[in-house]
């Protein structure tokens, strides 16, 4: 049985080009599911400044002449053997009117185009993809703007550090939902743990007869034990696996850029207080990254 049945695409359709547009399809295809397109227009500011009548022709005008578009597109992709609809319709709130979407279809996938904010902007206004990374209940497959149509080098990033991941079993699901869409797209599975040691406390360095470097060492040790039991249970070659040393987000973004690679799996994890200012790795490898991210 294939694993995806449902796939739903938001998309601005202001961006006729979006290279979501071909990569969902070609997806929907692979796996045989029913992609739905749902093209969400924003009402321009300038809209406001028109007579109530006046204002909803030109927003109905508007709507209808994108809805022409998407017609011709649904139609196109149908003769390409793609069981696919679509729709127009307008999001006074964009994230409010996606969630909604969502609840309605209930999609294996929610797929977009990488909204990329600068980060000036993003220090002050938490972007709109973060906000589903945070919010969306189901697997949210973001398209970068490098990669293949249909993935060939899928990689999973793992994090054998945190107990939390082993208690509630992200990380393994994590690689089950890159190893379905590599066998889905018949690409290859990679697995990575970027191995960063000053992410970790080591408040007692040196407080048991330790030094710091025994504990990097017995660390290190560990935490490859874990990532390699990992690998073994899935069946992952050992060139496949990638255990590296630095700062996550940074090794994420090197390798995906140097091995090519088309998509990234990641987790995430619902964050409070000062940690859910900031953002999570995930969220800053979204705007790090050249390929396209799947966050669970």
């Amino acid at each position: 049985m294939s694993q995806y049945q449902r796939l739903l695409l938001v998309i601005d359709p202001a961006m006729r080009q979006s290279p979501a547009i071909p990569r969902a399809a070609a997806l929907a295809k692979a796996s045989g599911a029913t992609l739905h397109i749902a093209a969400l227009l924003k009402p321009a500011s300038i809209l406001s400044l028109f007579e109530h009548n006046v204002r909803n022709e030109a927003r109905e005008r508007y709507r209808l002449e994108h809805q022409h578009w998407l017609q011709e597109e649904v139609h196109r992709l149908r003769g390409h053997g793609v069981t696919v609809n679509g729709e127009v319709t307008w999001a006074d709130d964009l994230l409010e009117e996606i969630l909604q979407h969502v609840a309605e279809i209930q999609p294996d996938l929610l797929i977009k185009d990488v909204q990329h904010e600068p980060a000036l902007k993003r220090a002050f206004l938490t972007p709109m993809d973060w906000h589903l990374l945070r919010q969306c209940p189901v697997p949210l497959y973001l398209m970068g703007r490098h990669g293949h149509t249909l993935p060939q080098k899928v990689v999973a990033a793992v994090d054998p550090s945190r107990p939390e991941y082993q208690r509630n079993g992200l990380n393994d699901r994590i690689i089950h939902e890159a190893n379905s869409l590599a066998l889905q797209c018949d690409a290859e599975l990679h697995l990575l743990h970027a191995y960063d040691v000053s992410s970790v406390y080591l408040g007692d360095a040196g407080g048991g007869g330790l030094v710091l470097a025994d504990l990097t060492r017995e660390l290190r040790v560990t935490l490859e034990k874990a990532f390699l039991e990992l690998a073994e249970r899935y069946g992952v070659p050992e060139e496949r696996r990638h255990f590296i040393l630095g700062q996550p987000v940074t090794v994420l973004a090197n390798f995906v850029t140097e091995n090519q690679a088309d998509v990234l799996v990641m987790g995430r994890v619902h964050r409070e207080g000062l940690e859910k200012l900031v953002g999570s790795t995930t969220e800053h490898a979204l705007y790090q990254v050249p390929c396209s991210l799947l966050a669970l």
